[in-house]
Parts: C-alpha cells; structure tokens; sequence
C-alpha cells in the first residue's frame, strides 16, 4: 500500500514522502515509528504517528478502537471544527457556538491498507538534517533581498536603454528632410 507521508519538523517546515511500507500497518496513533523503518536515509530518526486519513477523507480518532469506521458524538476538537453549514437563513451568531455536539464519522486508530496520508512528528533528530536529505524540497520560495536588487537593477538598465533608443528615434525623425522638387503641385 503506498503511503502518503508528511514529516514535520520543528523549524514549521514540513517534507512530503510517498512510499509503500509493510511495517507501518498494523501501527496505531501516537506510536513509535523508527526512521529506518521507512527510509535508509533516515537511520537515527524517530518518529510519531500524530494522525491519518484515509481516501474519504476521514480521519484516524485516539478513542476509537481497530482499523474500522465508526459515528462518534463529538464535541470541538479532533474531526469537528465548526459549524455545519447547513443553517438555512438564520443569522450565525458564533462560529463555534457553546455545546453543540454532532455525529460526525471517524476511522479506528490502528493503521490499516485503508489509510492514505499519515502524519508523522520528528522526536529524535538523526545524523545528517532532513533539508539534506529531501534537498528538492527545501528549495526557497521568496527571492533573497540580493535577488530583488539584482532584478531592479537589471530592469531599471532596461528603462534607461529604453528611454536612449526613444530620444535617438525622435533625433532621427527630426533629421530627415524630405526634398520635393520645385514646381511640384500636391
């Protein structure tokens, strides 16, 4: 079963991994997983399980027992977030009004074939750093401050050639004298 896997670090920076595992079903949330385990390049890694979803999009609850789907009444928190949006037209006092429970639907807590995405949290950090280890995926998303220089600089030199090529075209329209010989009638 091929796994999809998100890693988060405690820098907030979060690395995907898609992989297909035999010794990850079977686990159950907030257990122990090793780092070798899943990957070679791991090794000295340990990892939780702080949650998973499977393909509908249910997610993985601590209280239920077993890999199987279950209705559970639940209050704020894991699996219910807010009100649901079927209100009709009455005016929406709060977003999460006090007491208000509903039956939402949950997975079991054991990883099972079932599950898609799993969640994982670093508890001991290995040899080498994970930004080593997924190197494409620690790529930088805003430009640096010399790269925002850099790309003013090059487009203001284009202004400024711009405006040189402009001033020479209208120097130029200005010589051209346009002989007519004399006699000649328009």
């Amino acid at each position: 079963m091929v796994f999809k896997i998100n890693i988060a670090d405690k820098s907030g920076k979060t690395y995907k991994l898609e992989l297909e595992s035999e010794e990850l079903p079977g686990k159950e949330l907030h257990s122990a997983v090793s780092g070798k385990e899943l990957l070679p390049a791991l090794e000295g890694y340990e990892f939780e399980i702080t949650g998973a979803s499977d393909s509908s999009g249910f997610t993985a609850h601590k209280d239920v027992p077993g890999i199987g789907l279950k209705r559970l009444l639940l209050t704020y928190g894991k699996a219910m977030h807010g009100r649901p949006r079927k209100e009709g037209k009455k005016p929406r006092s709060a977003p999460t009004p006090r007491g208000l429970r509903l039956r939402k639907t949950v997975r079991g807590r054991v990883i099972s074939p079932d599950i898609v995405q799993i969640n994982l949290k670093v508890t001991k950090h290995g040899h080498k750093p994970l930004a080593e280890i997924f190197p494409e995926q620690n790529k930088k998303t805003r430009p640096s401050v010399a790269e925002l220089e850099q790309n003013k600089a090059k487009e203001e030199a284009k202004a400024k050639a711009d405006a040189e090529r402009q001033t020479e075209l209208k120097a130029k329209e200005e010589e051209i004298v346009l002989y007519i010989p004399r006699g000649t009638e328009f």
